[in-house]
């Protein structure tokens, strides 16, 4: 009994130093609203200064990488030449939430801190990586940092512009001293040949583990999608009460076709065992030039579609192409889809997953493992062929908003499961 005390106390304490890190560093880099920490910042690499200084308070190595990430290890794994990556990154999308990115990074020094107290037994080498650059928001490209460290940036990301300052990513790296040389050169700034496995934590960003009353599950896969920025319906003007259904050219009416087409086929495939998810984010006509009374001669809108298996984005592509072509014949309009931008789906490597389903299994009583809808560093380093696993942690209120709702408790079953996983593997 006395030490079933002493092993609650330890639990506790642990919870209310991963609550203590995720305060401290929303106080630091508050905002408005919720809070910003903006790729390859000042405020980012406060964030990883302050992080460093916790790990080494408590008996944990840090040092810094080429891209000026941050590494984090047990003393006795200092000379290891292959480990596990537990990584995540730091930086948030402008007034978002605190623990979209931030939560991997803190679970993976939870893991360090709980095997440091004695609480765990991790004899295989673990790294945490806490990355910068990952979202979008600020260079108009994503998983910058990943990237950065596989080999894998573009040209034309490495010259984007910063939507605030207008000065280039490369700019930015050469200022905070990174050496850009490999960079531009598509060579990778880590070796990848001693990672063994690269394991991410993050919140879920939608309603499934609320909805069903799950802390936690296992990822299977990252969905891939194609999207149309750009899109467009063409029809013909007219008068609302003077032109008759029959000799109607009207876009909305046609791209609301579309739409029902396209809802029909989702749910066809997600009855035949099938994943797919698909979204028109941005629909409109231009308010200057139309009125009530008028018919549209044009709509525009965006198409996202995404699924875990490149053969159903292949379907839907060509399936699209179709109906398009299909309505535009009947309605006597013209569709007009713009370029392309894909990005192909990255499953989880198999005994990652089962081995974390196992460990999911062990701490909660019963695994669910699901698919991730948005995208994440694990993907970057599975294409880069790294085997690459994902644990999701519930949260309300999905996610890049000040509402991101992550309990502790929640938090530290995924902390458990990755820590489970570590002893297992061993």
């Amino acid at each position: 009994m006395k030490h079933h005390r002493s092993e609650t106390t330890s639990t506790a304490d642990l919870s209310a130093k991963a609550a203590e890190l995720f305060e401290d560093i929303r106080a630091l880099s508050r905002d408005a609203a919720g809070v910003s920490r903006p790729a390859f910042s000042e405020i980012e690499t406060e964030t990883l200064d302050y992080l460093a200084k916790q790990a080494r308070a408590e008996g944990i190595c840090v040092e810094e990488d080429a891209g000026r990430n941050l590494l984090f290890y047990l003393p006795q794994h200092a000379s290891a030449k292959r480990f596990t990556v537990i990584g995540s990154h730091v930086d948030s999308v402008p007034m978002g939430g605190n623990y979209d990115g931030l939560a991997g990074v803190i679970a993976g020094l939870m893991v360090l801190i709980a095997a440091r107290r004695g609480l765990r037994d991790l004899s295989r080498p673990v790294r945490v990586l806490a990355m910068r650059g990952e979202e979008s928001a600020w260079f108009g490209a994503c998983y910058l940092g990943s990237k950065m460290l596989t080999g894998s940036l573009p040209e034309g990301e490495f010259n984007a512009a910063h939507k605030g300052d207008g000065r280039t990513l490369g700019a930015h790296l050469q200022a905070l001293g990174i050496n850009t040389a490999p960079i531009e050169a598509q060579e990778p700034i880590c070796d990848l040949s001693q990672i063994e496995a690269y394991l991410e934590l993050h919140i879920e960003q939608g309603p499934l583990l609320v909805e069903r009353n799950i802390p936690a599950a296992v990822v299977t896969g990252i969905r891939g999608n194609f999207r149309y920025r750009d899109s467009r319906c063409i029809g013909q003007a007219g008068h609302s009460g003077a032109v008759p259904r029959a000799y109607r050219h009207d876009p909305v009416l046609a791209f609301a076709e579309l739409m029902h087409r396209l809802d029909g086929t989702w749910q066809h495939l997600l009855n035949t065992g099938k994943d797919l998810v698909l979204t028109s984010g941005v629909v409109g006509t231009d308010p200057a030039r139309h009125a009530i009374a008028r018919i549209p001669d044009e709509i525009a809108f965006t198409l996202d579609i995404r699924s875990q298996d490149a053969g159903t984005l292949d379907q839907m592509r060509s399936y699209l192409k179709g109906e398009m072509a299909d309505i535009a014949r009947s309605r006597g309009v013209r569709f007009e889809l713009g370029a392309e931008v894909a990005v192909a789906p990255a499953l989880m490597d198999a005994d990652l997953v089962q081995g974390l389903e196992a460990a999911m299994a062990e701490v909660t009583g019963e695994a669910f493992s699901m698919a991730s809808g948005g995208g994440h560093d694990a993907a970057v380093f599975a294409q880069a062929g790294v085997p690459a696993g994902m644990v999701f942690v519930r949260n309300r209120n999905g996610s890049h908003n000040p509402e991101e709702a992550m309990e502790i408790a929640d938090f530290m079953v995924g902390v458990d499961i990755l820590s489970t996983y570590m002893e297992a593997a061993s």
